[in-house]
């Protein structure tokens, strides 16, 4: 399996996310600060950062289900969380609905909606992209 930058896989990246009912219409055009996991030349998974200023929003980890459980998931959050640190992100926030205890042990903790910076809140994904049963989580970034 190799991790790639997903600009040149947004269909498979759209087909991934729709697959798992998972927001795909506020996708950024370019998908800068996106990656996939490939596998035989197939994309089986995907993750994204969107920046807004000191904090980084994680959205769209995604598996194929034929291939979970083989550390996938680990390895583009661990990218994510490089790509965070090297823009000098302070602070990772998501929405999760479906994965809160998988978050939970990769050191995300729950918070409020509150709790978490206007300028993420004003993201498609906190205003209308993810419902507002979806869980806020987050992780501090160490330097």
């Amino acid at each position: 399996m190799e991790i790639n930058e997903a600009k040149n896989y947004r269909q498979s990246v759209v087909s991934l996310l729709s697959l798992e009912k998972l927001p795909v219409d506020d996708l950024p055009a370019s998908l800068d600060n996106f990656i996939v996991a490939i596998k035989n030349s197939v994309v089986i998974g995907a993750a994204g950062l969107e920046i807004y200023g000191d904090y980084g929003l994680l959205r769209s980890l995604v598996i194929n289900p034929a291939h979970r459980k083989q550390g996938t998931a680990n390895k583009l959050l661990q990218q994510i969380e490089t790509l965070a640190k090297s823009n000098g992100l302070k602070t990772i926030y998501l929405l999760t609905e479906t994965a809160p205890e998988y978050f939970h042990r990769k050191n995300y903790t729950k918070v409020t909606r509150a709790e978490v910076p206007v300028e993420v809140q004003q993201s498609s994904e906190f205003t209308y992209a993810c419902p507002l049963s979806a869980l806020v989580m987050k992780k501090t970034l160490s330097a």
